[in-house]
This record gives C-alpha cells, structure tokens and sequence, in this order.
C-alpha cells in the first residue's frame, strides 16, 4: 500500500544535526496520520507521500521548515520564588509570553537557575538546528474512521483517550504550571 491522505505510516528513524551528531535513536517508531493532520513535519509527508513499505532516505530539513530559528525574545528571566520547588534545569512549564495579548500559552524550559532568578526559554530545543533524518517505512495501513475524525494515529505508538493524566478543556489554566 502506498502512503497517501488517511493513512497510518510507521516509519523507523534516527535524528541526528546536520553534522551526524545523535540526537535521537528512535527506539520507539513514529506512528503518524499522513495527511496534513500536523502529526509530522510537513517535509517528512511531502517526501514520503507516494511510498511504501520498505523505502529508506536520508533527509536534510532546514530550521525554517522544522522547528524555527532561534528567537532570543522568548528566553525570559523569573523570579526563582514565581515557581514550584524542588527546580532543576530541564524541567518544563506551560506559560504565556510575555506581552501577552491573546496568545496561545507555550511551553518554556529550564536552561539555567541563579539564587533567586530562574531562566525559561520557550524556543522549542531543536529550534535554530537543520535536522537529518534516517527514515525507514516499516508498515503502511488504512486509518480507521475514528482515527481520521480525530485527527491522530490510536493504539500502538498512538494517542490513548481516557488518560487519566488528561485534563481536557477543564483542566488547570493558571499562568505557569509544571509540564513534567
């Protein structure tokens, strides 16, 4: 079967910078809705649109069509006491940024903590990187009707309804809160 609109692609992979420094070995497959359902990088679907089990590529995506450049203006300074205890560099927070006129909330990471001043920078970590991928197309199958009006691969390697760790919409809205 050939990958198309509405269908499950499991695809081996390994991402590395553009100098072949690892950044990740995907052990577990990425299960995805090829589409336009945003469950990829659009690059991946455009180069893998049309094959089927068994192709292998090696792809170069430059920040722009990945994760964005670098942006300085969403690394932010906080007061130390404006956030939960224990707090380590690594840890994620949902916040809104700053200036905040409408905009969506994003998710801000740890990068550094002084004495009393903790630094949040909401670049995505792979922003700013041209990233290579080493794909391999393991399987190819229809999506099932639910999965298509849901918008994302269920089951194995897939998004699981009824998560007890699920807020949905009447979940916590304060301004910053843990992510992990």
């Amino acid at each position: 079967m050939k990958i198309a609109k509405n269908t499950v692609v499991t695809v081996n992979y390994k991402l590395s910078d553009a100098q072949d420094n690892l950044i990740e070995d995907g052990r577990q497959p990425m299960v995805y809705l090829h589409g336009g359902y945003e469950n990829t990088l659009p690059k991946i679907e455009e180069e893998l649109d049309g094959k089927e089990a068994g192709y292998s590529t090696i792809l170069q995506i430059e920040p722009e069509d990945a994760f964005g450049d670098y942006d300085a203006a969403l690394v932010k300074v906080e007061p130390r006491n404006r956030l939960p205890e224990p707090l380590e560099v690594g840890m994620q927070f949902e916040g809104m940024p700053d200036g905040d006129d409408g905009e969506e909330a994003m998710i801000f990471t740890v990068t550094d903590i002084a004495d009393d001043k903790v630094v949040l920078d909401g670049n995505h970590p792979l922003a700013g990187m041209a990233l290579r991928f080493s794909l391999n197309v393991a399987e190819v199958r229809e999506a099932t009707d639910e999965e298509i009006a849901h918008g994302h691969v269920h089951g194995a390697h897939g998004h699981h309804h009824g998560d007890e760790d699920d807020e949905g919409e009447d979940g916590d809205h304060v301004a910053i809160h843990p992510i992990h």
